[in-house]
């Protein structure tokens, strides 16, 4: 079963060199489920989020208005496996010819994923598998993320 998710927002944890390490933190079924993330994938998510323009497209907005000019449409992320401790996900887009709609499959990684879903407002979708291998309760989190 796949379940939708909402961005909760990016947190920051420390890392084992006691480094800062941000996460993008996701919300279904309850849970939490933070993905680590470089710093550049942060900011691509935030930008995302605040829905900030720019004069020029960020590489997710160029990409967002390519599929669209060519005639398709970006439907869902999922995150639907966990494989050594990395996590895999799908982006499902379609488009239209002559009137019938021809689907794709694109792996991708989970932060580029989420910062399309974000940008066309799709749903994120997680797999059970995944919630049950790293989801996390709320209250396992020192912070506060808006409402």
């Amino acid at each position: 079963m796949k379940h939708r998710a909402v961005v909760r927002g990016i947190g920051v944890g420390v890392g084992e060199d006691g480094s800062n390490v941000p996460a993008v933190v996701l919300e279904a079924r309850d849970e939490f489920l933070p993905i680590v993330i470089t710093s550049d994938q942060a900011q691509a998510i935030q930008l995302g989020l605040s829905g900030e323009q720019f004069e020029r497209p960020l590489t997710h907005d160029l990409l967002v208005e390519m599929v669209t000019e060519f005639g398709g449409a970006i439907d869902s992320i999922r995150i639907d496996d966990l494989s050594n401790g990395t996590f895999l996900a799908k982006v499902d887009a379609e488009r239209y010819h002559d009137g019938e709609a021809r689907t794709f499959v694109f792996d991708a990684r989970p932060s580029d994923a989420i910062a399309l879903a974000i940008r066309v407002d799709c749903p994120i979708l997680i797999s059970d598998e995944v919630l049950d291998a790293a989801g996390q309760s709320p209250e396992a989190f020192d912070a506060d993320f808006d409402e």
